[in-house]
């Protein structure tokens, strides 16, 4: 199946009392580059988070968001330390008994002293927590991938028609070049005759001449390597998976043929038809820039 490299995932799931948001979204890139931003809770998932996209897709630029909601505040305990708040009580005493410092001291004052309170967290299983995030991540790359290949569904449709329409222009190539040869010999023929007057033409000189022409301007050869290209083309697309790159490739070939038969046609209603093979591989160029 072909995949496009754009796309957008999202899911959201509540697992053992946590709400796990995932979010995967992706645009074209000429290689795999995957960024993940995870809360502190969860920095340790990284790695995990990563090897799942690497298993969905195989290039493009992934960005993978992930928040985490706890419910219920029985995480996390405060505790005031009573150590430290009675020695902050001792020390000021003194302050104002030596020093005559007048007593203002409230909860608040005392409050912002350093470490008044201590802040205990009950200690995580990180491979429970790293197991619960994954079975929310694979829902959104599902959803994500599911995105890519619906587009790549659409990309393949368009890269096939456009296939048939320059098979089509191909063949209308063919058909025209023998014209063109034809044309070439009635006109030199024609010129022969007006400028020798009535002398007689030698019929094998104009017949080498054609020949010659004819060799010049044949393009048999590159319209076969262009259909073969073109039924390689479909191959792949049949075959799917990660043929971005390939495609890319072929169509260089491609190009490189189209190229050498606008060189070699004269004609110009033939060279406009050469024109429209471009402009369809042009649009093909563009539209394997999406393919993963």
């Amino acid at each position: 199946m072909v995949k496009s490299m754009t796309g957008y995932g999202r899911a959201v799931e509540t697992v053992n009392g946590r709400e796990f948001t995932v979010e995967v979204r992706s645009v074209n890139n000429r290689y795999l580059d995957c960024t993940v931003k995870l809360p502190r809770a969860l920095s340790f998932a990284e790695d995990a988070v990563k090897q799942a996209v690497k298993g969905t897709i195989s290039r493009g630029k992934v960005d993978v968001f992930v928040s985490l909601r706890t419910e219920g505040s029985d995480d996390v305990q405060v505790k005031l330390n009573t150590a430290m708040v009675e020695g902050y009580l001792a020390a000021m005493k003194v302050m104002t008994e030596v020093y005559g410092v007048r007593d203002d001291l409230g909860v608040s004052t005392l409050a912002r002293m350093n470490d008044v309170f201590t802040v205990e967290k009950p200690e995580v299983d990180e491979e429970a927590l790293q197991a619960d995030l994954m079975t929310v991540a694979q829902k959104a790359l599902e959803s994500y991938d599911a995105m890519r290949s619906a587009e790549g569904k659409a990309l393949e449709a368009d890269l096939r028609t456009r296939g048939e329409t320059i098979l089509s222009l191909v063949a209308q190539v063919e058909a025209g070049s023998p014209q063109t040869v034809a044309d070439y010999r009635t006109r030199l023929e024609n010129k022969l005759r007006e400028v020798l007057a009535n002398t007689s033409i030698d019929e094998s000189r104009i017949l080498t001449e054609a020949a010659i022409f004819a060799d010049k301007v044949a393009v048999d050869e590159e319209t076969v390597r262009l259909r073969s290209h073109l039924n390689q083309m479909n191959e792949m697309l049949t075959t799917g998976g990660a043929i971005g790159r390939k495609l890319d490739f072929l169509l260089q070939e491609m190009n490189r043929e189209s190229n050498t038969i606008g060189s070699k046609c004269s004609d110009v209603r033939l060279s406009r038809i050469v024109v429209d093979i471009k402009a369809e591989l042009e649009k093909i160029r563009e539209q394997t820039q999406n393919i993963e």
